[in-house]
């Protein structure tokens, strides 16, 4: 099985990338999604235990937990020594499963996965990018979401230049979401003829 690594920045159009490898039948893990579950289970009696007073009614808030780790590199530490180990095993059987139902690729989107070295763990990588005036529009129509906002954000990704740079592979939604599909069926007959690089 190969492992295709999605990444992109804010506002590209990986989410609905993900959905449309679904869609061909790609067994997709949703880094995000996941946290999201750990924040409503798993995690919880943890991250209130090491930052009291960030849930409520047995859910992990994050409007509450995120001005207590944001700026702060140490508590950030603290919830990642916490959160990280719970992610790697829900991950490692998402892997476990998709090896076992016998699909031939397995997507991994994970937002952040340059920044964090993911590259090493898959076989390939797929960028989701759009024109730069496309993404900020897709962003700033988000609710809550301000230019200053935006800008600390993106400044805490590669820049997009870089990340198509070092893609295998590239998937542009700036025209629609046929060219995506067209695109998608494309790097799904490729990867399987790649060697399995991952360490």
């Amino acid at each position: 099985m190969r492992i295709l690594g999605l990444t992109g920045s804010i506002g590209m159009g990986k989410s609905t990338t993900a959905k449309m490898f679904e869609e061909a039948g790609v067994p997709v893990y949703d880094a995000d999604a996941t946290v999201h579950r750990l924040y409503e289970g798993e995690a919880v009696a943890a991250i209130e235990a090491a930052f009291p007073g960030t849930t409520v009614n047995g859910k992990v808030d994050r409007t509450l937990l995120s001005p207590r780790v944001v700026h702060d590199a140490e508590a950030m530490k603290r919830l990642e020594r916490i959160v990280h180990p719970m992610l790697r095993a829900h991950h490692q059987k998402f892997l476990d499963d998709a090896e076992k139902s016998g699909a031939p690729v397995a997507v991994v989107d994970v937002p952040l996965l340059y920044e964090t070295g993911g590259e090493s763990r898959v076989d390939a990588v797929v960028v989701v990018t759009t024109a730069p005036d496309v993404q900020r529009e897709r962003i700033l129509a988000r609710d809550g979401m301000t230019p200053e906002k935006l800008d600390a954000i993106l400044a805490k990704q590669l820049p997009d230049a870089e990340k198509r740079r070092r893609a295998d592979f590239v998937v542009d939604t700036s025209h629609g979401l046929d060219p995506v599909r067209v695109r998608i069926h494309e790097i799904l007959e490729q990867v399987v003829k790649l060697p399995i690089r991952r360490s």
